[in-house]
């Protein structure tokens, strides 16, 4: 008998992935996270029936919440990270000899258990010295501090369940106090393409752009995301994504990148005619 994994993005859109084995499925206090091992896609996390990530495509949605930001913030030292308890996000990070702190915030600790024993692939830096992690609602973390961090980088969950909180304006407008002078927030932003997903992306941008000086959206292809096509928040006090961009000195750091390079960084920005109706929507 075969099993497939389905993911329905509508009534009448599925995506399915043939399983191999079925390696691990728990229940927290917060959620049901599934492990599942393919051919196609290697191993691949499900959290309460939506695909998180595989190990074939994940590196470029960590690629691109990571880099982008780092490549354009001339300096930035404290860095805080909202889920991605995966720890793909943080394994970027590290790589940055530079950077000194790396706080990581998520609210369910059995995703951190999960992932390093099932997914090392993308866990492998959660014992970083410079990482600190603080098992604790994204929400209430961020409302304790004040101009502290340089970097602030929410990888959530789809707007549903305990990642619900990470989409509203009190969330991005406590991030914006928690940010010094210059600092930059990145936040995955939903794909545009279903209905659904591009009402919780208007959404998310409406707030964003009610907080923040500056707010610009960029895309990424992701074969096993919504319609393969994903939108990242770039929202910032001081520095542009694209004018700001220090080309010569993020190569000069000889990070071995396999989607994310500066030339992609530009083009990233310039958006489908049909999202840019959608953002302006929401902007108005």
């Amino acid at each position: 008998m075969e099993l497939w994994f389905t993911e329905y993005y509508t009534d009448s859109v599925r995506f399915s992935i043939k399983v191999k084995r079925h390696l691990a499925s728990l229940q927290s206090q917060f959620q049901r996270i599934d492990v599942f091992e393919s051919e196609e896609f290697g191993r691949f996390l499900v959290i309460d029936g939506l695909m998180m990530l595989t190990e074939k495509d994940e590196f470029i949605y960590h690629e691109m919440m990571v880099h982008v930001p780092m490549a354009v913030h001339p300096n930035p030292r404290k860095v805080l990270v909202i889920g991605a308890g995966d720890g793909g996000v943080v394994r970027e990070l590290a790589r940055y000899s530079y950077v000194q702190q790396i706080d990581l915030v998520e609210i369910d600790r059995m995703v951190i258990e999960v992932c390093k024993k099932y997914l090392p692939q993308t866990a492998c830096s959660l014992d970083d010295e410079r990482v600190n992690i603080h098992y604790q609602d994204g929400l209430k973390y961020i409302k304790g501090y004040e101009d502290y961090y340089d970097l602030i980088i929410v990888d959530s969950t789809d707007p549903i369940g305990p990642g619900e909180n990470l989409f509203t304006k009190e969330f991005y407008g406590n991030c914006y106090k928690a940010l010094k002078a210059d600092g930059i927030m990145v936040n995955q932003h939903e794909s545009p393409f279903y209905r659904n997903d591009a009402l919780a992306m208007q959404k998310a941008h409406r707030a964003i752009v009610q907080t923040f000086d500056l707010s610009l959206v960029y895309q990424a292809h992701i074969p096993t995301y919504a319609s393969g096509h994903w939108l990242f928040g770039f929202a910032s006090k001081k520095y542009h994504p694209t004018r700001d961009l220090d080309a010569a000195k993020w190569n000069s750091l000889g990070i071995k990148t396999r989607y994310y390079n500066t030339n992609l960084h530009i083009g990233a920005f310039a958006l489908p005619t049909y999202v840019e109706e959608l953002l302006k929507e929401a902007e108005e």
